[in-house]
């Protein structure tokens, strides 16, 4: 098992915004966006463990512009960090009217996925190496998010969350 890049992980899905795709005001409906998004995330997954994976864990989806009707969408995956069986994968959505040449942010979020064994137990993954400012940041935040997810999922008591505490309070 080898290591692996943040950039060999990326995934870049465009989908175009069709009528069955929209909601009575002319957007993008938020089910269908969050259906693509899981989708480029599983693949980024995959192309990093190299074996099938499940979702996990879905963080908050805050939508900041609606993606219209006849709109392109613009889908970035990539890995975060690795534990040991389970990725994080951070997504950004970007919206384009090819119209008029105008691309804007829609929306960003993380999700988690494990890796499965052929028996679909879950399986070690291979680590992740980040390279630059932003890759490491991400990176270095991953653990504080994973720690917060932990105790909403009720896996976690919050006076376990060190990386977490940390950032509360002073020692």
């Amino acid at each position: 098992m080898q290591d692996k890049k943040v950039k060999e992980s990326l995934v870049v899905m465009t989908e175009l915004v069709l009528p069955n795709d929209t909601n009575t005001f002319g957007n993008l409906m938020g089910g269908r966006l969050m259906y693509w998004m899981d989708i480029a995330a599983a693949l980024a997954a995959m192309k990093h463990c190299g074996s099938p994976v499940v979702t996990a864990s879905v963080d908050n989806i805050s939508f900041e512009s609606p993606i219209k009707l006849g709109n392109v969408v613009h889908i970035e995956a990539s890995l975060t960090r690795v534990f040991n069986t389970s990725m994080e994968v951070h997504l950004v959505v970007h919206g384009e009217d090819a119209l008029h040449q105008y691309k804007y942010k829609s929306n960003e979020a993380y999700y988690t996925f494990v890796s499965l064994d052929p028996n679909g137990k879950p399986r070690k993954v291979n680590q992740l190496i980040p390279e630059n400012e932003d890759e490491k940041k991400l990176y270095d935040g991953a653990l504080r998010r994973r720690q917060l997810r932990l105790i909403l999922g009720g896996k976690m008591k919050p006076q376990d969350a060190v990386e977490l505490k940390a950032l509360f309070m002073k020692d």
